[in-house]
């Protein structure tokens, strides 16, 4: 590796290796698992979004291409897809956590008469993109 000069020395750089960034690999993924989080609170809470008397889930959809975002850097530092789906996991995790009830019984993703059905669009716009992105990544042939 790295012998283009004749007697000059490999140019390999051990500090680059995989094993090295383990560290930096966790907190990356940590601080992206956190970020779907965060996602999710941020989309439940603008998902009640009306022009005139329309309710217009723009949330969702921003929602949905952020954790597309979020999953795909994961798949930058994961070593495996299933790790890469943490973003996707906690976003998961928080919208169904967001459809229970609270302590005074406030339910975040709920409504009446046609907002009834916002945890179910919720739900699907915003995990529908990153959740074709990693079937896409795990669906493709492997290079030989």
């Amino acid at each position: 590796m790295g012998d283009r000069l004749a007697g000059g020395t490999a140019r390999q750089r051990p500090h680059l290796t995989t094993r090295s960034l383990g560290s930096a690999r966790f907190a990356v993924l940590a601080a992206l698992t956190l970020d779907g989080v965060l996602s999710a609170i941020a989309g439940a809470l603008l998902l009640p979004l009306y022009v005139g008397a329309i309710p217009v889930p723009i949330s969702a959809v921003i929602s949905g291409l952020v954790n597309a975002a979020l999953v795909w850097a994961a798949l930058q530092w994961a070593p495996t897809p299933r790790l890469a789906a943490l973003p996707l996991w906690a976003w998961l995790a928080t919208a169904l956590a967001l459809t229970l009830g609270g302590p005074g019984g406030d339910i975040v993703l709920s409504g009446a008469g046609i907002m009834q059905m916002a945890p179910v669009v919720f739900i699907v716009l915003g995990g529908a993109p990153p959740a074709y992105l990693l079937w896409r990544v795990t669906s493709r042939p492997a290079r030989s």
